[in-house]
């Protein structure tokens, strides 16, 4: 935390407290009394309104709370008598609320009651607020499908390290998770593929339908579920609908939307596959609209990532629509006709109340006026520079698929790389020369776990942890604030708060 003196004495959890909270915060005072009930076995009854409090309370109050702080910060005050927590607004209490369960023993962190523990926490006076205001994780789901449940259990992870932004990598070209009503072959037919693939073990996963095939999607009812449920946590679900490519298992569905010549066919049932988008097709753009407007209707928040990424242009040298569009535009090459295609969805995307967020390449040929940046190969100093929101993701530090040992035998197989917890933890989002004026526009940094070899829950929490932590206190915590031997102190003992928790993570003491 930004600021925390730790006092002599301890505050005792009974059976007797309560969590006396005004009425707005009463998700916040209900979530606090399900984490702590479980391993106590107390009643920890919630009251609002006007109570007098007792000595065992737990208080979360408004009641002069520092604005200063801002909108997540909050502070926490630990006595003898009672624990105290005042935050401006429901995202600051969820916080502090976070920091209290710090402070108990791990055990706190069980679903299982926990005998012959005193369930006490060390008096203390907290002030903290975050640095940044993105704090983020994406998990890719459509590599492989992770359920509902699943989905529900990262973020209850993300919400313990204090994170708010949850990247929802919902297609790409080996599988379209989310329901369209309006094309219902996306998922009828583009949820699917034959097999795992990548070279995996067919039983390393269970995402089998009754006909044998490989995959999934989430209803827009699962779409709302999981929305709704993160932000009962304070978290922003940011959906990804990968185009001009990555886009497969959107064609193999909808064929008509790719280059006339081109041949299109879903990874893992053989052939070639291109997976990009016709840019010189209205169509295509009718369609996409479409789907976009659907997306924005799920999600409130105020970004929908739209990739950009790693786009095979070979299709459009080729193909005389998209020829005859760079023609009709003034274009010079196949460069600027994506800008134009960016620009084209960033006009659907606002026309739905909505901001455009896509990966570094969509710089290539002019960043579209109102888009943000997520940089993974560059580019994010320079935008923030032209005035640009940008989020710091870069290969480097941030990308959990990476092997997290040089010693691969003794590893999940991952797709390569090599990212050990020390370089996590070494991230700076703040670009080195960015001036001043231009540093409000890095809104904070984030973690990518692609799943072409992490195919089940218990590899994605092996892949996240320990390494999570150390992405969340570099997007909290100051840089003066952090210290690597002191990290790894508190890595040990959040081992037993995720051993507590049945989660899978790899240890500490595993030589890199």
């Amino acid at each position: 935390p930004a600021q925390a003196d730790v006092r002599g004495g301890q505050f005792q959890l009974t059976a007797a407290s309560r969590i006396l909270a005004v009425s707005n915060l009463k998700n916040e005072a209900q979530l606090l009394a399900a984490r702590l009930r479980p391993a106590t076995g107390f009643p920890l009854q919630v009251k609002s309104g006007k109570l007098k409090i007792s000595d065992g309370d737990i208080v979360l109050t408004p009641n002069g709370a520092d604005a200063s702080l801002g909108a997540e910060g909050y502070e926490l005050s630990v006595t003898t008598n009672r624990a105290v927590i005042r935050a401006t607004t429901a995202a600051g209490m969820f916080y502090g609320m976070e920091s209290l369960l710090q402070l108990l023993p791990q055990e706190i962190f069980s679903n299982q009651p926990a005998s012959g523990i005193a369930w006490t926490m060390p008096c203390a006076e907290i002030s903290d607020a975050p640095r940044f205001a993105w704090r983020g994780f994406m998990l890719d789901v459509s590599r492989h499908f992770f359920t509902v449940a699943e989905v529900k259990q990262v973020l209850d992870l993300m919400a313990l390290y204090k994170l708010n932004t949850f990247h929802w990598h919902l297609v790409d070209d080996q599988g379209w998770r989310i329901q369209i009503k309006k094309y219902p072959k996306l998922t009828e037919v583009g949820a699917w593929r034959d097999d795992i693939g990548f070279g995996l073990a067919s039983n390393s996963a269970t995402a089998y339908d009754k006909h044998g095939r490989y995959g999934g999607f989430y209803t827009q009812r699962d779409i709302r579920e999981v929305v709704a449920y993160a932000a009962a946590r304070h978290i922003t679900v940011v959906p990804e609908i990968e185009m001009p490519g990555h886009s497969s298992a959107a064609l193999t569905a909808y064929p008509q939307f790719v280059c006339a010549h081109a041949k299109i066919v879903m990874p893992g049932k053989g052939g070639v596959f291109t997976g990009v988008y016709c840019a010189g097709n209205d169509a295509t753009f009718v369609f996409l609209g479409n789907v976009l407007k659907e997306v924005a209707g799920l999600f409130p928040g105020k970004y929908i990532h739209i990739g950009g990424d790693e786009v095979d242009k070979s299709n459009w040298k080729n193909c005389a629509e998209c020829q005859a569009r760079i023609k009709a535009e003034g274009l010079k090459d196949e460069k600027e006709l994506q800008a134009y295609f960016i620009r084209r969805i960033e006009k659907i995307v606002e026309a739905r109340g909505k901001n455009l967020i896509g990966w570094s390449e969509i710089r290539e040929g002019g960043l579209a006026p109102s888009a943000a940046l997520m940089d993974w190969i560059g580019g994010g100093a320079e935008s923030a520079a032209s005035g640009h929101d940008v989020v710091m993701t870069p290969t480097k530090y941030c990308y959990f698929d990476y092997y997290q040992s040089t010693n691969h035998a003794a590893e999940p197989k991952a797709i390569g790389g090599f990212l050990p917890l020390e370089s996590v933890y070494q991230l700076e989002p703040m670009p080195e020369k960015l001036a001043p004026e231009f540093q409000a526009h890095v809104l904070g940094g984030q973690a990518n776990l692609w799943t072409e070899y992490v195919p089940n829950l218990r590899q994605v929490e092996y892949m996240m942890f320990p390494r999570l932590g150390a992405l969340s206190e570099v997007d909290w915590s100051r840089p003066t604030a952090r210290d690597w031997e002191d990290f790894k102190t508190r890595t040990a003992l959040n081992e037993k708060r995720l051993d507590a928790m049945g989660v899978n993570y790899r240890p500490l003491s595993k030589p890199e």
